[in-house]
């Protein structure tokens, strides 16, 4: 697929808590940083070049967290594109500590996370967070009140709507009691499909599901895979066939490919101009569901 300039738009439109309209292809900010997710990232200029290209190439949400860096990915979000245009939607998240690269901790303590909600609006220079998600539920937190602390940061109007990430039906139910769940951000791609009843509960309820990791393709990438012989039927990269199968899915997928480079960035929404056919989405499917069964 050569297009001289790919569109986001061309991806179809989402509308999360009702009133963020969002081209469904966003973009994930966690690359934009060094190695292990920790530090800036190996060529600065670069990855603002990348943030900068977002809006001309109709990438209208991004997704950071404040512990990719942590810190830096919102500190490079600001500075490629604050003040932000009118119709750029900005999700963070919180509730997870870093030690040192690759560490990952939760941390749910409802002042801890209403002190990341502070920093993250002044990261990212804004007063008020469009989506604003629980990264992990603490398990040594009490539910309810995680919960409950999030609904005091949309009551305080300091976070306009709240999402969860790496959560399971019941815990989507379960917050729902305290908030209006509008986005479940978890791991899903062809051949992982562990969060399959969670997406399905999502379209159902029209809750905004952003895969993360969602260009992985394990064995079925390799040359002589299906999805490479499909990318040669459509003139495109076999990381571009994964993306449109993801797209394909579901009405609620919103995936948020991540890189540091404007190449990069721009051969990933160019998968939005990639329809592919009930029978060629059927076989990907269907493979998928084997390579994770097998994998299992």
């Amino acid at each position: 697929m050569t297009h001289s300039s790919p569109n986001a738009a061309n991806a179809g439109t989402f509308t999360i808590g009702g009133d963020l309209v969002v081209h469904r292809l966003g973009f994930g900010a966690m690359r934009i940083t060094g190695p292990g997710i920790w530090g800036p990232p190996a060529d600065h200029d670069e990855a603002i070049r990348t943030l900068k290209r977002l809006p001309d190439l109709g990438v209208n949400f991004i997704d950071t967290a404040d512990s990719y860096g942590p810190d830096v990915s919102e500190w490079l979000i600001r500075e490629a594109l604050h003040p932000y245009r009118k119709d750029l939607v900005i999700a963070t998240k919180g509730g997870l500590t870093r030690s040192g690269p690759d560490i990952w901790k939760p941390v749910g303590r409802p002042e801890y996370l209403l002190q990341q909600v502070h920093k993250s609006l002044r990261n990212l220079g804004v007063e008020q967070i469009d989506l604003w998600q629980l990264h992990r539920i603490d398990p040594k937190v009490p539910v309810d009140e995680q919960f409950d602390a999030v609904r005091s940061f949309i009551d305080q109007k300091l976070i306009r709507h709240a999402g969860l990430s790496q959560v399971s039906v019941d815990d989507i139910k379960a917050a729902s009691k305290f908030f209006n769940v509008v986005t479940v951000q978890n791991r899903y791609n062809l051949v992982d499909r562990t969060s399959e009843d969670v997406l399905d509960y999502c379209a159902g309820q029209n809750i905004g599901f952003i895969p993360w990791f969602p260009l992985a393709a394990g064995d079925l990438a390799k040359p002589g895979s299906i999805l490479d012989s499909m990318a040669g039927k459509y003139g495109a990269h076999p990381s571009q066939i994964a993306l449109a199968w993801v797209l394909k899915r579901s009405k609620v997928m919103l995936p948020i490919p991540g890189t540091s480079k404007v190449a990069h960035l721009e051969q990933n929404v160019a998968a939005a101009d990639i329809t592919l056919s009930e029978e060629d989405f059927a076989a990907l499917d269907a493979e998928g569901r084997k390579a994770f069964q097998a994998a299992r």
